[in-house]
């Protein structure tokens, strides 16, 4: 009896550092997507064409993934409240720097700085929460950190066409100097400080490697997207990117202290959702980027009404989120992943089906239902990542995920640039000018890869991750 306050003292602030962690998630996630819908303002302050603009969000997502890999040793090396704190410090005054800007070139500066706050502002909380959590618990703890960052890109349109057509596009980034500074005061108040700190050797030819390789990789296909670029400059950024990807893959291998710890993808489900879970993540990624597009560019409509209407996959979010632990329970994780994913896909191809001329109520229609299938996959693929990986492997395994995730997001969006560029190719017009039809054929292709991430998908057990989703599976099934 006497040890109850101590343990409901300790109970109430983990709840408030995973709701404090769980709104930076948000806060990291909604400005990768936010200014989606103020592009064509943003285009026309800058001067430049709105599809280019697209380097904004990734260079910004980017970011996340470069310097996420580093975020575990630095929270080891300085203490998990002073990384928070400072995260949430450069995240808010990168934010308003943002804001200020009057030109490209510095605008993707300071994405690029807010993307570096960003990186550590979540790892290390989600890596604490893991740790904490027992397996049979594991599905409402990965539940209640990832759905800050599947709403945030859901919110992010709306929002930031709210602020756009009323206001400024430039307050979009202002609104994150009280919501930081809060988010500051809390941390320091909450989170108890280190009582010390471990000095193991940072990875620096690892850092440099991985970096270079995600930052080559991003870039070409940024390059590939935009409308001026040569093919023969973007293939010279792949080559880079892929010489040091290799490099890289080469050099974790052998050292004792890798800045990406490689050894839980010897896991088949860690695996299965790193590959094809990044598959799905890059067809959803592009939605909102090409959504808000299409509804402005193709449709004529406003930002505010163009963000309105993908408030509908919120909404098909929010109403699968009730029953997504059920749906796991009756079914597995393999049958759902397979069904859904075809689903999920079928719903993105739906959209090449919009026209200007649809009526509103089969749009809301549309986006509900990929809303839905889009919010079980993701569940099923970020709880099936950690339900197998052993506790002595969760650090490394939650930073090559965050690090995956965040990358796919990127190349999400420079999937649906590219995509827009080969269908204008394909319509026979220049890049410069974007039709209804040129959207109609990207969604078709963003389809596709969405489709291509089901295959990995037949290789698992019948039987994976039922001691986590609570699946119980037939004779039949567990013989297949």
């Amino acid at each position: 009896m006497p040890d109850s306050p101590s343990a409901a003292t300790r109970s109430e602030g983990s709840s408030l550092i995973v709701m404090l962690v769980a709104a930076a998630f948000f806060m990291e996630n909604l400005d990768g997507t936010i200014i989606a819908t103020a592009l064509p303002q943003m285009a026309r302050s800058f001067g430049v064409h709105p599809v280019d603009l697209s380097i904004g969000i990734t260079s910004y997502l980017l970011t996340l993934a470069v310097f996420i890999p580093i975020s575990g040793w630095a929270a080891d090396r300085f203490g998990v409240r002073n990384v928070f704190t400072a995260a949430l410090a450069v995240f808010t005054a990168a934010s308003i720097v943002c804001g200020m800007t009057d030109g490209l070139v510095s605008f993707t500066a300071a994405r690029i700085v807010q993307g570096i706050g960003g990186a550590m502002m979540v790892p290390v909380g989600r890596l604490a929460v893991l740790r904490a959590t027992p397996k049979d618990d594991l599905m409402r703890a990965i539940a209640f950190i990832t759905w800050p960052g599947l709403v945030a890109p859901v919110i992010g349109p709306p929002l930031g066409g709210f602020i756009t057509t009323y206001s400024s596009w430039r307050w979009i980034f202002y609104l994150n100097l009280p919501l930081g500074l809060a988010g500051i005061a809390l941390a320091w108040r909450f989170i108890r400080a280190a009582g010390d700190t471990e000095r193991r050797p940072f990875d620096g030819l690892g850092f440099v490697l991985c970096g270079l390789a995600g930052t080559a990789i991003m870039y070409a296909m940024e390059l590939l997207g935009r409308v001026d670029t040569r093919w023969s400059q973007a293939l010279a950024f792949l080559a880079v990117g892929a010489l040091a990807g290799t490099a890289a893959f080469l050099h974790v291998r052998r050292t004792s202290h890798p800045v990406i710890d490689l050894r839980a993808l010897r896991v088949k489900t860690f695996a299965v959702s790193m590959a094809g879970g990044s598959l799905f993540r890059v067809s959803i990624s592009a939605v909102p980027f090409l959504l808000p597009l299409m509804f402005q560019i193709g449709f004529g409509m406003n930002a505010f009404r163009s963000g309105l209407l993908t408030l509908a996959v919120f909404a098909g979010n929010l109403l699968m989120k009730l029953v997504t632990t059920q749906v796991m329970r009756r079914f597995g994780f393999r049958s759902v992943l397979l069904v859904n994913g075809v689903l999920a896909a079928l719903s993105l191809a739906a959209m090449s089906l919009l026209k200007p001329d649809t009526p509103y109520w089969i749009i809301v229609a549309v986006l509900f239902a990929s809303g839905l299938v889009r919010s079980l996959q993701f569940g099923a693929i970020n709880t099936l990542s950690f339900a197998d990986v052993p506790k002595q492997q969760m650090s490394g395994a939650s930073t090559l995920s965050s690090t995956i995730q965040q990358l796919t997001i990127g190349m999400g969006v420079a999937l649906g640039a590219i995509a827009l560029r080969v269908a204008a190719w394909l319509h026979g017009h220049g890049a410069q000018s974007v039709t209804t039809a040129d959207f109609n054929v990207a969604f078709l292709l963003v389809a596709a890869v969405g489709l291509a991430s089901i295959f990995d998908v037949f290789g698992l057990d019948a039987r994976a991750g039922a001691h986590v989703s609570g699946h119980r599976t037939s004779r039949t099934e567990a013989t297949q």
